[in-house]
């Protein structure tokens, strides 16, 4: 987890305010996300007159308490600082909804018909449920526990209280009533690194930034010829993506 500034203040007008405001204004307002986040989208998820107001556009998946929920977390694992934006000015809660919303969400290629035996860790994911349904599960009883414990949903706790709660799902501690703690949060962190290291083209990685945190050169597989010349030395090098080559 990077380390630096970022974290939401509880002065802050909470993201869960500004998500509740937006869909209190009718049925079918869009729920908004991060203006840099939000830019990675299609076209056809704007919604209003770009000349008039700034475009509003949708997660497709997350309601408003999820959204809420997956923005604050994300923005804790990836926090604005020094090397980057934060996690959803990255885009990574967009890649997240893409693939809750699609296919793998639905659990397209998982086997769901049981029986439910227990695994062990090295057989994989082995709950009746496919990930969008764990996610909603999960992130339900986390906010559950949030306002017992601490009087307060996930997006409105202190840093070092959101620190707690993650690093209890990260060890399985949390005692959460529907789901393990622990293969929740490592599905959702390995979503979080897709979405700072996946191609643009599916959301996250907002203006390859993730591939410049680490120098990788994106889709082209033509640079074997400079392993050697540039060995234990940067790679001084444009990253490319789908969409540059298509």
């Amino acid at each position: 987890m990077k380390s630096g500034p970022g974290e939401i203040e509880m002065a802050d007008i909470a993201r869960r305010d500004m998500l509740t405001m937006a869909g209190a204004v009718g049925v079918g307002v869009a729920i908004p996300v991060s203006p840099a986040a939000a830019e990675a989208l299609p076209k056809d998820k704007v919604q209003g007159s770009p000349a008039t107001s700034a475009p509003a556009r949708s997660y497709q998946f997350f309601d408003l308490n999820e959204a809420a929920f997956i923005e604050a977390f994300v923005d804790h694992l990836v926090p604005a600082d020094e090397l980057s934006p934060s996690g959803t000015e990255l885009g990574i809660t967009i890649y997240i909804d893409r693939q809750l919303a699609g296919a793998w969400g639905r659990g397209a290629r998982m086997y769901l018909l049981g029986p439910w035996a227990a695994g062990t860790s090295q057989q994989g994911y082995q709950l009746p449920l496919a990930p969008a349904d764990l996610y909603r599960c999960a992130i339900r009883a986390v906010e559950a526990h949030c306002e017992t414990v601490h009087g307060g949903s996930f997006d409105r706790l202190q840093p070092a209280q959101r620190q707690k709660i993650v690093q209890a799902l990260s060890d399985g501690s949390l005692p959460l009533q529907e789901i393990p703690a622990r293969v929740f949060f490592d599905m959702a962190y390995a979503n979080v690194m897709e979405g700072l290291f996946a191609d643009p083209i599916y959301g996250g990685n907002k203006d390859k930034r993730g591939w410049r945190l680490v120098g990788f050169p994106g889709v082209m597989a033509a640079h074997a010829e400079n392993i050697e010349r540039f060995r234990g030395k940067p790679y001084p090098v444009e990253p490319l993506g789908i969409a540059d080559l298509s």
